[in-house]
């Protein structure tokens, strides 16, 4: 495998620190090749605008996916952005590496997905879920929460985290075409002991060395829904038994 790990935490000694080297080593030990974007390290500017990008398809209105667009023809983004967009195309595997803050990712790592997935580099042009420019390839969420894991089942005070992580899983990930890997989740990592932690490094350890046969969440097909129900370039609206959101803005 070639694997990408996108990791948002900006404390170098904290639990979702160690379970990033704790991926990075065992995936080499294991023979695989791994990259890292750490986003706090790199600075990494989330604000998603025209700083996209070198080139300009219309100065007088702004529109997020027309510069997408022209700047995926035309060689037109950031160098920054650029160097994300070559690392996602080499990983044949992505990991995002998070710790959970108000029911959902970090800003910066929210910032990352909405300027790195642009159209035309990991969707566009009818290309989404089971036909989206990442098929073929797997995604995993690893996180941290800072609370035990009845909070965060059917009954508990957040709710299902199934139910919280599904924007990110099934909106984003299989979005744009990944295999969805079942999240890896530690539950309130600050209440463990130095043993408990080891042995939940240990745990992580084993799922990444696994990640090309770990259980994916159910494919989502496009022809599962009803294609004259979709509004271009993407909004996606299906019948009342279900619903999609589109998780890019017109």
């Amino acid at each position: 495998m070639r694997v990408l790990i996108v990791h948002a935490h900006p404390e170098p000694a904290s639990f979702n620190a160690a379970m990033t080297r704790t991926a990075a080593l065992e995936l080499r030990a294991a023979g695989h090749e791994v990259q890292i974007s750490d986003l706090y390290a790199m600075d990494f500017d989330p604000v998603s605008d025209r700083r996209n990008f070198r080139t300009v398809a219309d100065a007088t209105s702004y529109s997020q996916q027309t510069e997408e667009r022209f700047a995926s023809d035309h060689h037109g983004f950031t160098d920054e952005l650029a160097a994300e967009h070559a690392k996602l195309a080499w990983s044949t595997a992505l990991i995002f590496q998070f710790p959970l803050w108000w029911i959902g990712m970090p800003a910066i790592m929210k910032g990352w997905i909405d300027r790195v997935f642009a159209i035309g580099q990991t969707y566009g042009d009818g290309r989404w879920f089971d036909r989206g420019m990442m098929t073929g390839r797997r995604a995993m969420c690893s996180l941290t929460v800072g609370g035990t894991s009845d909070a965060y089942s059917e009954r508990g005070a957040y709710g299902d985290l199934s139910s919280l992580l599904a924007p990110i899983l099934h909106g984003t990930l299989a979005f744009v075409g990944f295999n969805v890997v079942e999240p890896f989740v530690v539950y309130a990592p600050g209440r463990l002991d130095p043993a408990e932690r080891a042995a939940e490094l240990a745990r992580y350890a084993r799922r990444v060395v696994g990640l090309e046969t770990a259980p994916i969440l159910s494919p989502t097909r496009s022809d599962h829904f009803d294609r004259g129900l979709i509004r271009k370039p993407f909004g996606l609206r299906v019948g009342p038994e279900r619903a999609v959101t589109g998780s890019r803005r017109r």
